[in-house]
């Protein structure tokens, strides 16, 4: 019999899956009354803030350390899921099926309801066995992660409650790994949403005004695309760089005109920039003015998001949270992939604050379905995790 049949753990899993946080308009009620009675069956406390309003709670489960005076851990998750299409889906969505193979369908399978639940297992077993850790760890579930996190965890850090927390280190979420290796995550590009707003001539489409939007728009695209280029040249000539160490450009949407024989006094670009940490910020921006210029001018740049440049997490002797995780995942017989993170998650907030987070989920041989329809987790897979978090949890905790 698999060792994942009428396994607690398993259950209590799914049962989390069964609560449909999905935006928009979500109710976090299920999730809280849910981390309530996981909180009494593990015998800790538990504290619900609303830093952003009573819509948006932020949950922190507590096991207070021998030394709580020190820094403390945290272990954080978001409670929120992205929306999904069920007609996509061979089960339903929010159903936590678990096929013969043991996968469990579900979204949050993997991003990242599982996560929280394999802090919370593996906190129970240490207990249960009667260990006790150096610093107190405290476990949060955070809201709206996958819309930005701005009545989250970025409201969250800002707060007195998250102050007196005293946080000295804290793991967060990875991606999952479709061969053997784990990736480990330290950094993340920051997240710039530019809109430009072009303003030119408009007229008549049989004749050939100058200054037009469209000529001020295909001077900027080209810039952008040949920066794109060179970036993805870049990538493909150093096999030791990964999407995470080049800057990304997108064109993710065109907007304006009237009609198809009027040139337009105004039409907007607008694109998604990912940038590497090797990017100067002030230098960049200077870089976009300056090709608005060489448009003909008369191009308003917005930022919708601009994320500032954040310090990675260091990787190396001066971070002993960082030593003490290596060295337990070395233990393991793991192999771990320091990367920067593509995407954006909560922790680029916390490493804002100066505290160092490090993304990780403990998920390989298995395939890459955040956000995706059959989003699944193998049962195994996230049984051995748990696993990996009772080596990992208190090597940390007693750095």
């Amino acid at each position: 019999m698999s060792s994942w049949k009428n396994n607690q753990e398993i259950e209590i899993f799914r049962e989390y899956l069964r609560i449909p946080s999905v935006h928009p308009d979500i109710d976090y009620t299920p999730c809280v009354e849910f981390l309530k009675k996981q909180a009494i069956d593990l015998g800790l406390p538990i504290e619900v803030y609303h830093p952003a309003g009573p819509t948006k709670p932020v949950v922190v489960i507590t096991w207070v350390g021998q030394r709580p005076e020190l820094p403390t851990i945290v272990l954080n998750s978001h409670m929120d899921v992205v929306p999904v299409f069920p007609d996509k889906w061979t089960y339903p969505p929010f159903g936590a099926d678990i096929d013969e193979e043991g996968r469990i369908f579900a979204r949050g399978a993997q991003d990242m309801k599982c996560v929280g639940m394999q802090y919370l297992a593996a906190i129970r077993a240490l207990r249960k066995d009667g260990v006790t850790l150096k610093r107190t760890i405290h476990v949060i579930f955070v809201p709206d992660e996958e819309i930005g996190g701005v009545e989250g965890m970025r409201v969250f850090i800002k707060s007195n409650e998250f102050k007196k927390l005293n946080v000295g280190f804290s793991l967060d979420e990875g991606i999952a790994s479709p061969d053997e290796t784990f990736p480990v995550y330290y950094a993340e590009r920051s997240i710039w949403h530019v809109h430009f707003v072009f303003s030119g001539t408009a007229g008549h489409g049989s004749l050939l005004h100058k200054n037009t939007v469209g000529q001020k728009l295909h001077y900027v695209l080209n810039k952008l695309m040949e920066f794109r280029q060179h970036e993805v040249e870049r990538l493909e000539s150093d096999s030791a760089l990964s999407i995470g160490d080049v800057t990304t450009i997108n064109l993710t949407s065109i907007n304006g005109g009237v009609q198809s024989n009027v040139v337009p006094p105004t039409l907007e670009a607008v694109f998604d920039m990912r940038l590497a940490l090797n990017v100067e910020h002030d230098d960049y921006e200077k870089q976009l003015k300056k090709w608005c210029e060489e448009a003909g001018g008369g191009v308003e740049i917005i930022y919708e998001q601009k994320q500032p440049k954040v310090q990675a997490t260091k990787i190396d002797s001066s971070n002993p949270f960082w030593l003490a995780f290596k060295k337990a995942t070395t233990e393991l017989g793991i192999k771990i992939k320091p990367l920067v993170f593509p995407g954006g998650t909560d922790s680029r907030y916390i490493r804002d604050v100066g505290v160092p987070a490090i993304g990780f989920s403990p998920m390989n041989h298995t395939p890459v379905l955040l956000h995706d329809h059959d989003e699944f987790l193998q049962a195994d897979v996230y049984l051995k995790g748990i696993e990996f978090y009772k080596k990992i949890i208190p090597a940390v905790t007693n750095a």
